[in-house]
């Protein structure tokens, strides 16, 4: 008997968001891997659901696997997360995938998603966008992951924890330049906030303010409005880059230099922010700076 691995989303703050099918799923299964059974468990006794649970989590996924399978070679299993869509930087992709390989159909039972759910708020153009999850702990670490981001043409998504908050804002601002964002806070919950600004906004605001709750954090593509120094609609056809004034140019490319100790980084990272081409920048950069250096490749 093949059973199903149905991929079931749940609600990320408010529990009227959970879906009928997801419901009628949860109550169905013969098991629900959960990546946290006091959640997920505290939401099944909330709509009076039985299901037996088994943790799924991102410590032991490879121990858990064979005991899974096994489980759908004698019928249906459910798949949750503590919050929103597994899979989406949750624990997931191994028994996805080890289920579809074993032949069992994987059924995706869509719903909340605090991804879609920061995006439809900020205000920003929501495709094409990136979704990176937490980034890494480290300060060193983080700030080499945002400048692999820096160039993606599209919004980025990431998760912060409140005691993270400001210093991910200040490494976000130094890398990627003053880019819009969406801040938001809580989402679905009974303390729900979106705070929409720049970057040197949200890290002045969040030095005042002290962050509270769970974050999810939507910042522009490079070249966004950011740059443009008019009011909306005043700025040049959309896809096409305008160059900022070269005070502007020079005074973000010492700071980029500051911030990587080397010309041909910071070069890189300004050409990302402003959409402009490498070569294009350093001729800008070299009529005001004469100083021997080789141009970028």
């Amino acid at each position: 008997m093949a059973g199903r691995l149905y991929v079931v989303a749940t609600p990320i703050g408010n529990l009227g968001d959970i879906s009928p099918r997801a419901l009628e799923t949860l109550r169905s299964v013969r098991l629900v891997a959960a990546e946290d059974t006091r959640r997920t468990g505290g939401l099944l006794r909330h709509f009076g659901i039985v299901t037996p649970l088994l943790s799924y989590h991102a410590h032991n996924r490879a121990a858990r696997l064979p005991r899974l399978l096994l489980e759908l070679g004698q019928g249906d299993v459910a798949l949750a997360t503590d919050a929103g869509t597994p899979v989406v930087s949750d624990p997931g992709e191994e028994l996805v995938a080890a289920a579809a390989a074993a032949g069992h159909e994987v059924v995706a039972i869509p719903g909340p998603s605090a991804v879609v759910a920061a995006l439809s708020v900020s205000g920003l153009p929501a495709v094409p966008f990136h979704v990176t999850g937490f980034l890494p702990r480290r300060a060193t670490e983080r700030r080499r992951a945002l400048l692999e981001m820096a160039p993606w043409r599209g919004c980025v998504v990431l998760f912060e924890a409140p005691h993270r908050l400001r210093q991910t804002l200040a490494d976000l601002l130094a890398v990627f330049g003053d880019r819009r964002v969406a801040v938001c806070c809580e989402l679905t919950k009974l303390y729900e906030s979106v705070y929409r600004a720049s970057l040197s906004q949200a890290v002045e605001h969040y030095a005042a303010v002290e962050p509270r709750g769970e974050f999810t954090l939507v910042v522009e593509a490079p070249g966004g409005t950011s740059l443009r120094t008019g009011p909306p609609g005043s700025g040049p056809p959309e896809g096409t880059s305008q160059a900022p004034p070269v005070g502007d140019v020079e005074g973000r490319f010492a700071a980029l230099l500051k911030l990587h100790g080397a010309r041909r980084p910071a070069l890189a990272a300004l050409a990302a922010e402003t959409g402009l081409p490498r070569k294009a920048l350093y001729a800008r950069l070299l009529a005001r700076d004469r100083r021997p250096d080789p141009a970028p490749e």
